[in-house]
């Protein structure tokens, strides 16, 4: 055990090396504060009822605290019988967030690094240039922590596929399952997805060269092992992936229900909606000179030597209405995104070793690693160069589902270090130093020129244009200011100038430092243990600085200024109703994005990327271009808040014809598909009557009815969000509408115990024939993709513990034997 620890003493130092690095980027954190995002907050309120009932030790699957209600799947569930699920538990119990994510960063690339058989110091810079490239710290800063942890992975799972590639097949077969495991349960598909699309270039490359050398064979072989890994973490993962699989066919990604009064796609995502963040073809600049384009919006243009701040306070302005004004209203960022948090900044450093990679670097994984960053920076691209970005949004499986398409650079982000630690590697084993040094030269010319001519011309490579929307901007505040607007102008693009210039000065810096470390190293000046020191010195520096624009203190806040905001008064007068499901719609709000009228009492909007599509259809038609008091009526809207146009005050109205939770209608008029339904719901009366589609007139015993049609009583008697109890009584047979989202994909109805079947009225709702009499009636939300689901899960996390096992008494069987002579001359 002492011979372990002595082998391994180096990756321990280094492990604690990461932790200090993480304990100064993040001091906040270990002092009990937390990162406040937009993303962050509004999150909270959609998780509101889940945690009310986390709070009773209760677990919901379903939750009607947004768009009426929805299953919690892509907001929070347990999962409790996937392993995954534990060890990520330990994490955020062991790390404050976002320490925990921070630290998987490190060790995975650092493992990974450690594979690739490059030093371990080498290697700690090639984790510490991935984990700080500025997307990442970004996401964190944004509140996309999900996205940021199914990142983290992206290392340990090429790792472990590398291993079976070289014939390692247990041990690559269970470090593969387990990190795409973990990968899969940090639940976000698109990484995921865009991970395994590169991996998909690796595979092509190796099938190529198995057929070359004729090792076809043991190249299928291994291909078998990673196959099965991938199949193992599926079902580790099976209660998420199902889950996911059918609500995502139902949600704003699946299968438009029109076709006829719809804007929605027929399938997928609206390619406008899909491609609005779209990284722009010169925005990769970004790489190299991190506010090539303005930086964004997390980092503020509030300095007072600002040329905006000088032109408005020269015009009589006053110095900190100067410094607001330029701040929030005049974006430093000019590039041709709605808006940006910050670039997507590799490194200046890490970017002059990545083209000296692609000349000097043996490996076939060179190939892959460029082809990985070809793609993703053409699929990146989305709107503004479209032509191969089209190709896969037409017909690529399950691309369409998928917005903010600049995302997929994170895979980009991810190759650039590894091919840039390989260039250092291959300048450590190959002996030719003097053609090693022609090529770094040619690299250093390549990229020095670039951040060069940026900081001596910015203007011959960049534009710094003002769109139209920033144009109305400026003409406003000049107009309210009585200042020149064109001077306004001049100035904010001169603020960009100067912003682009200065960091194109500090990267050619970096580069030239860079260089020189290389050049010592080359002319045996240092020794490689040295570089790489010297190399990780540097990378953390470059990255460090910019990464803290993005992520100070400044971002955090104490968990307590965290949570719920203050509510408004119109809220407080709601707060006191005690009816325990009615709904609230506010018009002062988006109602796709809502992130405050959640926090208070269930809203008819709220803020997710996974609603239903049909919610999404009956906003689109009923509430957005104009306000259909019936369908505010039948989904028991019981208060109503607006503004004064003129005083902008919030207000509040009670909403007198509001349905309620259940009613008994009078007639019931059919409609031949879901577009003749949306016409009908335009103009009709809820509590009267029913539009249901011809599907269900199977289900409806219609000889029952008709008699005291729309008389007698239901109500309900007890809520929960997954088990709503109603009592009813009547003279004769009814039809029952409840204003409750309808989803038949869990929820089953009961009366008075025994199972019967419900069906889909008013285009969202659910509704039940209910029999003569009084009748206890039930809805359970108990779906088999969960609860079947875990079932695999733990089926499929016992494997993986038997595989890890069987991996590590195989390694270290493997080891023993080595050993053995040692043994026994000091014997």
């Amino acid at each position: 055990m002492n011979n372990w620890f002595k082998r391994n003493g180096i990756h321990f130092a280094i492990a604690a090396i990461f932790l200090v690095i993480c304990f100064i980027f993040l001091t906040p954190a270990f002092q009990g504060k937390t990162l406040g995002g937009n993303d962050v907050t509004r999150a909270q309120s959609t998780q509101k009822e889940i945690n009310d009932y986390k709070a009773k030790d209760t677990t919901i699957l379903w939750t009607n605290q947004i768009y009426g209600g929805m299953p919690t799947y892509q907001i929070w569930a347990p999962y409790k019988a996937n392993l995954t699920s534990w060890v990520v538990t330990a994490i955020n119990y062991t790390f404050p967030a976002p320490v925990g994510t921070i630290l998987m960063f490190l060790l995975g690339t650092y493992f990974l690094f450690i594979v690739l058989k490059v030093n371990p110091w080498l290697a700690a810079a090639g984790a510490v240039a991935f984990t700080f490239s500025s997307y990442n710290i970004i996401l964190l800063t944004a509140g996309h922590a999900n996205q940021a942890f199914a990142i983290a992975f992206f290392g340990p799972i090429l790792a472990g596929i590398i291993l079976t590639l070289r014939g390692k097949y247990l041990l690559g077969f269970s470090v593969t399952a387990l990190f795409l495991a973990l990968e899969i349960r940090a639940n976000h598909v698109q990484m995921t997805y865009y991970l395994m699309l590169a991996l998909l270039i690796m595979v092509g490359i190796e099938l190529y060269h198995a057929i070359k050398n004729k090792t076809l064979n043991a190249f299928l072989k291994s291909l078998g092992y990673v196959a099965g890994a991938v199949l193992l973490s599926v079902a580790v993962n099976a209660s998420i992936l199902w889950s996911t699989a059918d609500y995502g066919n139902e949600t704003i990604r699946g299968k438009s229900n029109l076709t006829q009064h719809t804007s929605e796609p027929s399938n997928g995502l609206a390619k406008d909606y899909a491609y609005e963040w779209s990284q722009g073809v010169g925005e990769c600049i970004t790489f190299l000179i991190p506010d090539a384009y303005g930086g964004g919006f997390l980092q503020k243009n509030n300095s007072a030597d600002s040329h905006v701040v000088k032109t408005l306070t020269e015009k009589g302005s006053d110095p900190n209405q100067a410094v607001e004004i330029s701040a929030n209203y005049l974006p430093s960022y000019w590039g041709n995104k709605p808006f940006t948090g910050g670039p997507f900044y590799f490194g200046a450093v890490i970017c002059l070793l990545f083209v000296w990679g692609l000349m000097i670097v043996k490996n076939r994984i060179k190939w892959w690693l460029l082809g990985a960053v070809v793609l993703t920076m053409l699929l990146s691209f989305g709107r503004n160069w479209p032509y191969v970005s089209d190709l896969f949004f037409n017909y690529f499986p399950l691309y369409n589902k998928f917005r903010a398409v600049e995302s997929i650079l994170a895979v980009a982000g991810f190759c650039f270090p590894i091919l840039a630690v390989l260039a250092v590697n291959e300048a450590i084993v190959n002996e030719d130093k003097a053609n090693l040094f022609k090529k770094l030269k040619i690299a250093f010319y390549i990229t020095g020129g670039i951040v060069l001519i940026v900081a001596v011309v910015p203007s011959l490579l960049l534009s710094f244009s003002v769109s139209e929307q920033q144009a109305g901007v400026i003409a406003q505040i000049g107009q309210a200011l009585k200042t020149d607007s064109s001077a306004l102008t001049r100035a904010l693009i001169a603020d960009r100038e100067s912003m682009a210039q200065a960091d194109a000065i500090r990267s050619l810096i970096f580069i030239a430092i860079a260089f020189g470390i290389a050049w010592a190293f080359l002319k045996k000046k240092i020794n490689p243990t040295a570089a790489s020191l010297a190399f990780l010195a540097l990378i953390l520096v470059d990255l460090w600085g910019i990464d803290k624009r993005y992520l100070n203190q400044d971002h955090f806040a104490p968990k307590q200024d965290n949570e719920t905001p203050q509510p408004r008064e119109v809220d407080q007068f709601i707060m006191k109703d005690k009816d325990p499901d009615f709904r609230v719609f506010d018009a002062t709000q988006s109602i796709k994005g809502d992130g405050l009228t959640p926090f208070f009492y269930k809203s008819l909007g709220g803020y997710s990327a996974a609603r239903l599509k049909r919610w999404e259809e009956l906003v689109d038609n009923q509430l957005s271009k104009s306000i259909n008091q019936d369908v505010l009526d039948m989904m028991n809207v019981k208060y109503i808040i607006n503004s004064d146009p003129k005083t902008q005050n919030v207000g509040m109205q009670v909403n007198q014809t509001a349905c309620g939770h259940a009613w008994f209608v009078k007639s019931i008029k059919y409609a031949d598909n879901a577009d003749q339904e949306m016409v009908a719901i335009s103009s009709f009366t809820p509590k009267d009557e029913a539009i249901v589609d011809k599907q269900y007139k199977s289900i409806i015993d219609e000889k029952t009815l008709g008699a005291g049609a729309g008389e007698g009583k239901i109500e309900l008697i007890s809520y929960s969000p997954d088990h709503m109890v109603y009592q009813s009584g009547s003279t004769a047979s009814q039809i029952a509408v409840f204003s409750e989202v309808y989803y038949n994909k869990g929820w089953k109805m009961y009366i008075d115990g025994v199972e019967k079947p419900y069906f889909r009225a008013d285009y969202l709702l659910r509704a039940a024939q209910i029999p003569i009499g009084n009748h206890k009636i039930e809805f359970i939300f108990h779906p088999a993709s969960y609860y079947t689901g875990e079932n695999i899960s733990l089926a499929g996390s016992i494997l993986l513990v038997l595989a890890l096992g069987g991996a590590a008494y195989t390694e270290n069987k493997k080891k023993a034997p080595a050993a053995k002579p040692a043994d026994k001359k000091k014997a």
